[in-house]
This record gives structure tokens, C-alpha cells and sequence, in this order.
């Protein structure tokens, strides 16, 4: 397979789930300062000109829920794979749909705002309310989502991917993580996952 990915972005979570699969896989870097997200080569590939993208011999995948879907079924001996519980696997599909129609967009107003405004001053209150509506999204999820250990419960899954990657951004959207106590514990957990720590001190160091 290969696997397009750029540092700072979603791709972070599913490069983790590839890890944790052991699956044989090329990872190619996408460089958005240079635009090469929307480039030809790769729109041709993804015409939605994001990341992640993923090559499988059926063909491409695209969003990050539905990749890791993919390869929690491919690979159900992975760590973040779910057994045969359709409920859980709904949990889990509530969660992380949450986390990529709601929190991703409000942290994106912050850089993208001219996806949806094209004054200045619709962009600027926009990029304003970002540190409000982060925080109410975490409170969300420290106090109602996050079960604990892991987003699930005593499972780790998918989620406990998505959770970690997006809670990275709260200090570039000047919200301070320590005041999520529950939020902060997972992602030092998190921090303690070998494959986590490969690639943070790899590919996206």
C-alpha cells in the first residue's frame, strides 16, 4: 500500500494504525507549503487534495474514519482493532465522526477560515472564536465521551487515535490541555506507545 500523510495533520492518527498492523506499507509525504496537495499528480489520486490518502490494491481511501475502519477490519489482530461488537463499533464510529464533522472543523476556522468567509473580518471571527469552541468541544469530551482509560473504556480502539492527534493541536489554538485532566492523562498514555513514539521522533519529530 502506499500511505500519503503530512506532518500536523489527521494523517497522524492513521500513520499510528498502520504502525500498530504491521502492515507493509510506503509513506509519502504531501508538502503543503509548496501546494503539492493540489498539485495534479496528486488530485488525481485524491480529489479531494487532503490527507491522508491510502493506495490499497482495490483501489484509494480517503478520511480518516473510514481508512482506519479499513484497516481494523484488514488487520484484527491489531491493537486498535474492535472484536465482532456491533455496538462498540457504533461508539466508536460516533466518536470519531464527532471528532472529524465538529472539533476538526472548529480548529480549522483557525487556519482555513476562507473555506467558509471571504472578508477579513468574517475570517478574523472566526479565527476569534476558536479557543471558545475547542474548549467546549474538550469539555464534551472530558466530561461525557472519554470513559477512561481509553475514550472507550477498558478498549482501545480507533478513537484513543483520533483523541490524541486532535488534542496536539489545543496549544495552537491557545487552549491549555492541563485543564483537561482526563484529556491530558490519555495523551501521556498515548505518549507512552512505542509506535507513537517512533514516529514522533521520525517522520514527524
Amino acid at each position: 500500500m502506499k500511505f500519503y500523510y503530512t506532518p500536523g495533520t489527521i494523517s497522524l492518527a492513521v500513520h499510528i494504525a498502520l504502525e500498530m498492523s504491521a502492515a507493509d506499507y510506503q509513506a509519502i509525504a504531501i508538502d503543503f507549503s509548496t501546494q503539492e496537495q493540489r498539485s495534479d499528480e496528486f488530485l488525481a489520486l485524491n480529489p479531494l487534495g487532503r490527507v491522508p490518502a491510502l493506495v490499497t490494491e482495490d483501489g484509494v481511501l480517503t478520511e480518516a474514519p473510514a481508512i482506519l475502519n479499513y484497516l481494523a477490519a484488514e488487520y484484527p489482530q491489531a491493537q486498535f482493532a474492535t472484536a465482532q461488537d456491533n455496538f462498540l463499533k457504533a461508539k466508536i464510529d460516533s466518536f470519531n465522526s464527532y471528532m472529524c464533522s465538529t472539533v476538526h472543523v472548529a480548529h480549522a476556522h483557525l487556519w482555513r477560515g476562507g473555506g467558509w468567509g471571504d472578508s477579513s473580518s468574517a475570517k478574523d471571527a472566526m479565527a476569534q472564536k476558536v479557543p471558545e469552541n475547542m474548549t467546549d468541544c474538550f469539555n464534551l469530551i472530558e466530561n461525557s465521551w472519554l470513559q477512561g482509560p481509553w475514550v472507550q473504556g477498558e478498549k482501545f480502539s480507533s478513537s484513543d487515535l483520533y483523541l490524541f492527534v486532535v488534542s496536539r493541536w489545543l496549544s495552537g489554538d491557545s487552549v491549555d490541555l492541563l485543564q483537561f485532566e482526563n484529556v491530558n492523562a490519555h495523551q501521556q498514555k498515548m505518549l507512552q506507545l512505542p509506535e507513537v513514539q517512533a514516529l514522533l521522533k521520525g517522520l514527524y519529530a
